[in-house]
């Protein structure tokens, strides 16, 4: 999962047309945020020909995540080409089940989107 640090590398990663990018917005202090941790990497794999995952501590990032509207962590929202596709924003506890169904969810909408444009 690339790391982003800065605005500038936030809004350049969401550019992007394909694949998708989904940003997890998570702080250290989070035990939500810890508990995705032993099997995110499993997720980001199962994904990594159709999903670019970044993340931001939003604690270091406090102006974008207003602008995002980000409360709850861990979140995640689904972007392509600068354009925001889902979210799953929430403060309760996500399961592996639930982030993966957001993020079927995600490449659905970017598929109908995309086919919907062409």
């Amino acid at each position: 999962m690339e790391i982003i640090k800065t605005d500038e590398a936030f809004r350049e990663a969401v550019a992007s047309t394909a694949p998708i990018t989904v940003a997890v917005f998570k702080t250290t202090w989070c035990p939500d945020c810890h508990y995705i941790e032993p099997f995110m990497p499993d997720i980001e794999q199962k994904y990594a020909d159709s999903i670019h995952f970044i993340q931001i501590d939003r604690d270091e990032l406090p102006d974008l995540c207003g602008e995002l509207n980000i409360l709850g962590i861990p979140s995640f929202i689904a972007f392509q080409n600068n354009r925001e596709l889902v979210r799953f924003v929430n403060k309760l506890r996500k399961s592996r089940e639930e982030i993966e169904q957001f993020l079927d969810r995600a490449l659905q909408v970017a598929g109908a989107l995309n086919s919907s444009q062409a």
